[in-house]
């Protein structure tokens, strides 16, 4: 399972593709199918749901919200990125580049869901502060119960589009909450029982099962609306330039903010893969469940572009180091300079 969950890592941009690709494929022969179907579909979606989240949970160390104090700049900054700076860039690319409606409002819900908690897994790739990761991972999470109703609401009375709200609260207590208690119990049980290094053993089978259950959601999403995503390529197309976009800049803007805040490397690589990477899986879940599935659509493409550019900034950290190299402490045993990819896979296979 370390080595699947390795695999599925290093070639999530192809997995989520194929996924693409082979709901389209498969879903045109099956479309009546589909149709007369819809409520096993979206029980499949729910089962995906809870197998996406949940693990997660289950891998977030929730004991180390108790530490935010400790970087309050740092944690600050990563959730201003994601509940305002995040919904605030992406309502003015929607408003630039997506003229219909319900792509649109399914980009915006990408905006507003929680940080990915494999920001976690880049910032330590990069050597970046897995603790203060792990904070922003959880509080995101925490937060987002408010926020993403709070700004859905907003963003849909701009477009005219009622919101479901029973749905959607439902939708969010199933999707994040729900999987969150369940999964801070289960931690909590298996570190009673076996102790912290069973939890740390079983991380590879937990991340493995999330990723797998995302390709299925994104597989499911594509396969029952297969007539109307071929219908409206043309639009789906278009959400590429926002995607791209918002991330691109993300990076950006974190990378100059953080410096002239007076972060250092190792904070600013925490802050940043929790500002520009979003919680795909979640943003499909709750799409399905208190949306239409065209909602969904923005976020199965978005990691496309996610993984590239996150890739991409993980592979520059030598120039980041040296651009941050006048806010670094001194005397910082932990302060080094990030190893090759091909050396942290070796690593990682011991």
């Amino acid at each position: 399972m370390q080595r699947l969950s390795q695999h599925l890592n290093r070639y999530l941009l192809f997995y989520a593709v194929a996924a693409m690709v082979a709901g389209i494929a498969v879903g045109h022969p099956f479309e009546s199918w589909s149709k007369g179907n819809s409520r096993l579909l979206g029980d499949l979606t729910t089962a995906g749901v809870f197998l996406i989240i949940f693990p997660m949970m289950v891998n977030v160390r929730f004991g180390a919200l108790v530490k935010a104090g400790r970087n309050l700049k740092g944690l600050s900054l990563a959730l201003a990125y994601n509940f305002v700076w995040a919904p605030l860039l992406g309502w003015g690319l929607a408003h630039l580049f997506l003229h219909d409606h319900q792509l649109a409002l399914g980009f915006l819900l990408v905006m507003v869901v929680p940080c990915s908690s494999m920001s976690i897994a880049y910032t330590g790739l990069a050597k970046g502060d897995l603790e203060l990761s792990t904070v922003v991972v959880a509080s995101s999470f925490v937060l987002s119960l408010a926020a993403v109703p709070a700004w859905m609401a907003l963003f849909a009375s701009g477009y005219n589009v009622p919101v479901p709200m029973h749905d959607l609260l439902v939708s969010i207590l199933e999707v994040l909450l729900a999987p969150m208690l369940l999964g801070f119990l289960t931690r909590h049980w298996l570190v009673r029982r076996r102790g912290h290094e069973a939890v740390k053993r079983l991380q590879p089978l937990l991340s493995g099962f999330s990723m797998l259950a995302m390709f299925a959601i994104i597989f499911l999403i594509f396969f029952s609306k297969e007539q109307m995503i071929v219908a409206k390529w043309h639009t789906v197309l278009l959400l590429l330039v926002p995607n791209a976009l918002f991330i691109a800049l993300t990076l950006i803007v974190a990378t100059w903010l953080d410096r002239r805040l007076g972060l250092n490397y190792r904070e600013h690589m925490a802050v940043v893969f929790a500002s520009s990477g979003k919680n795909n899986a979640t943003a499909i879940a709750i799409a399905a469940v208190a949306f239409s599935p065209l909602v969904a659509v923005p976020a199965a493409t978005m990691p496309i572009f996610q993984v590239m550019l996150l890739v991409g900034y993980l592979k520059a950290a030598g120039w980041v180091r040296r651009y941050y190299a006048g806010n670094e402490p001194t005397g910082d045993p932990r302060d080094r300079q990030p190893q090759s990819w091909s050396s942290i896979v070796r690593e990682e296979e011991k």
